[in-house]
């Protein structure tokens, strides 16, 4: 499947003026609500740990970079903004694990110069110190796929079956909305609405709307 079928915020129809269906995802964990801080930690951790482990740490020195991250995440939650176009919280979040992998390599880097290694500074070399503020840059396609295949497994509830079978075959199957229309017995109209719909609550799940 090509990346552009991956990720729903490819293009299409925005969101904008739909009136929201549910509480944010942000919403949620500034206020500390503790089904919110759930369902981010069944969204990020997974994300947060591939980085680690792309950056060739072991499984259980990702685990705790992985804590180290959320920690700091509850700790500057009410401190996120979306200040320019393209912020997001993934890229937030991604800021505040680089710079734990850094306090992590640095670590390390004073045991390996303690016994004489080197191998610490060598890997703390590969990590950038600027990223632009997008997907493509710190995210590859099989992260970016399971962060929205999980973000949309959390949010098919809220959605009628035909609406989500609407969404899908457009978004997903990339099918012409006309040939979705016809095929669920629904108006183009209807199709585009379900669209717009499942994509502004898929970005509120992502914590990328209020």
């Amino acid at each position: 499947m090509a990346k552009d079928q991956l990720n729903p915020f490819s293009g299409g129809m925005s969101p904008s003026g739909i009136e929201s269906i549910s509480t944010s995802l942000l919403e949620r964990l500034k206020a500390h609500d503790q089904e919110g801080w759930q369902r981010m930690s069944k969204l990020y951790c997974p994300l947060v740990f591939s980085w680690c482990l792309r950056h060739r740490l072991q499984p259980d020195d990702a685990s705790d970079v992985v804590q180290e991250v959320f920690r700091t995440v509850a700790i500057k939650i009410d401190s996120f903004r979306r200040d320019r176009q393209g912020d997001t919280f993934r890229g937030w979040l991604w800021t505040i694990t680089r710079h734990k992998l850094g306090d992590y390599f640095r670590k390390e880097k004073r045991r390996d110069q303690a016994s004489g290694g080197s191998d610490a500074q060598a890997l703390f070399m590969q990590i950038p110190e600027e990223y632009a503020n997008d997907d493509s840059s710190y995210m590859e396609d099989g992260e970016a796929g399971s962060l929205y295949h999980r973000a949309l497994s959390l949010i098919r509830q809220d959605f009628t079956e035909k609406s989500w079978h609407a969404f899908y075959q457009v978004v997903v199957e990339d099918r012409p909305v006309d040939e979705v229309a016809a095929a669920l017995d629904m108006s183009s109209n209807a199709v585009y609405i379900a669209k717009s719909r499942i994509l502004a609550r898929l970005r509120q799940e992502l914590g990328d709307q209020d």
